[in-house]
């Protein structure tokens, strides 16, 4: 019999509010793509730096090629031949893309070497990079496209993948991969985490199922369907969603021409932006990462404020020199797409990160109800399944989709009458992803202006009214649902809708 890369027995790992994995096995072949599949919280992500040696197991043993291994840390796991891609970037966000990707690899290797090798990778695999970027001005698309390619370059025999396409377009979805593919053809072995269950059916031949940090079944996921994957890993199907007919009413959001010219020498210029969201609709804004939209949400949200007063208007009222909270004042909230960071404070418990955005637990001479806040904590982790110890866990406590639950379901139970998300579903399970998805349904059919950033076109579909595409800085014009197709999606990305004069962008990335 073939003897396994990659076998784990018995592994335990205790944290003091919860126990992350609890004798967990697992076996991966030489050249296997093999899935682990768990909602938010079933100790994926724990698993996979126990095997990177990132975190240290109570119990259990790791072989690797079929010999006993202590992995200490991760530049052990590296000499062994194992990489990872971390669902949370492990980026200095002060250095260049070519010195982060210097910092894992051979120090043999002299920056110059290394940046022709990340230029040759990237030509190769597909993958926009400019290696002398600083990272701190990069978008959180292409910063998981740094990820990736410094991975790749210490040509592992082990990649384990967390989360690789949460912000990646489908055709960069496609063109990665052919690369994984190509990898698992010469032998490497892939460790793959994804909510996508398309995804995971496209890629792997083998999938260990976690629930609540245990094995609860194996099996060759291209033989299930992704209602029977869902029912393995949540126990049930999510719930379908229902896009209601309905009316839009008063303008809530109103942009006319909005000119912004970019601080960052990396940044995106915006060019004539016209915008309008409506009371009761979502209006989605489709893109490739990178190609403005982060720049259009802070000049939306208040945090650029360099815009006339009158170009951007919330609720009728003038906001272009209004800051967020002026901004939450006239009824509009914001979710981020950077979790950690911007969304919320990593140190801070989850109900002090709601002190971010909401004042019902505040006096008016500035003191904090502390009961109210944590009922108020408690009541967002309930409604919103998020998996904590309660509301004194600080954010950075949670696995990236809780956390994800948690920052949406403050904005939402808020209920604001204009609501912006930037990728709403990022790293979340089927289940929770259907319920977000409703929660922003519900407060649409409640009155809700709703615009949603999302690089998963599938998602977009399922819950919009109307699309825009973002490229190179421009807004397309708005297309009905019922008329929006991925390849015409596609073609608008490259910058080719009607009327547009601008070279197409780098949509391949």
């Amino acid at each position: 019999m073939t003897t396994p890369l990659l076998s784990l027995q018995g592994i335990t790992k205790h944290y003091p509010s919860v126990v992350a994995n609890q004798d967990v096995s697992l076996t991966v072949l030489p050249g296997q793509a093999h899935a682990v599949l768990g909602e938010n919280g079933a100790g994926k992500s724990t698993l996979m730096k126990i095997i990177y040696g990132a975190v240290k197991p109570d119990e259990g043993q790791v072989f690797f090629n079929g010999l006993p291994v202590h992995i200490r840390n991760p530049q052990e796991a590296r000499k062994l031949g194992i990489s990872m891609v971390f669902q949370h970037f492990s980026l200095f966000e002060t250095l260049t893309v070519a010195e982060n990707v210097w910092l894992g690899l051979d120090k043999s290797l002299g920056l110059p070497d290394v940046t022709e090798r990340i230029v040759a990778k990237a030509s190769e695999y597909g993958l926009d990079l400019e290696p002398n970027r600083p990272v701190h001005t990069l978008s959180v698309g292409e910063m998981q496209r740094v990820e990736i390619i410094r991975a790749l370059l210490t040509e592992p025999k082990l990649l384990i993948l967390d989360e690789p396409t949460s912000v990646l377009t489908p055709q960069a979805v496609e063109k990665l991969f052919v690369v994984l593919h190509k990898l698992v053809s010469r032998g490497c072995s892939i460790l793959y985490i994804s909510h996508k269950l398309n995804e995971i059916r496209a890629l792997c031949s083998a999938c260990t199922v976690l629930r609540g940090g245990q094995v609860t079944g194996v099996c060759d996921p291209r033989e299930e369907s992704n209602a029977s994957l869902s029912r393995l890993m949540i126990g049930a199907e999510p719930a379908a969603l229902a896009l209601k007919p309905k009316t839009p009413g008063a303008v809530m959001l109103s942009v006319n021409n909005l000119q912004l010219a970019t601080e960052d020498p990396f940044g995106v210029e915006l060019v004539s932006i016209a915008l309008q969201v409506r009371s009761g609709e979502v209006v989605g804004l489709a893109g490739v990462s990178g190609n403005g939209q982060r720049e259009l949400m802070w000049a939306l949200s208040g945090e650029d404020t360099r815009a006339d007063p009158a170009v951007i208007e919330v609720a009728g009222q003038p906001a272009g020199h209004s800051g967020p909270q002026a901004r939450r004042q006239l009824g509009l909230y914001f979710v981020p797409e950077e979790r950690l960071g911007r969304g919320a404070v990593p140190t801070l418990s989850l109900a002090h990160n709601l002190l971010l955005t909401r004042s019902e637990a505040l006096t008016t001479g500035g003191w904090i109800r502390m009961g109210m806040l944590a009922e108020q904590a408690r009541s967002v982790i309930a409604r919103f399944n998020v998996k904590a110890a309660g509301p004194g866990a600080t954010a950075r406590s949670l696995s990236g989709g809780n956390l994800q639950k948690f920052i949406v379901g403050r904005e939402i139970s808020a209920a604001p009458a204009l609501l912006m998300v930037s990728q709403p579903t990022w790293g979340v399970d089927v289940g929770a992803a259907a319920q977000i998805r409703g929660e922003i349904l519900a407060l649409r059919d409640a009155g809700c202006a709703v615009l949603v950033v999302s690089e998963e076109l599938e998602e977009l579909f399922e819950i919009s009214d109307r699309l825009h595409v973002m490229a190179k800085g421009r807004l397309s014009p708005s297309v009905p649902r019922a008329e929006a197709t991925v390849a015409l999606m596609g073609e608008w990305m490259s910058g080719l809708w009607p009327g547009n004069t601008v070279e197409a962008t780098h949509a391949q990335a």
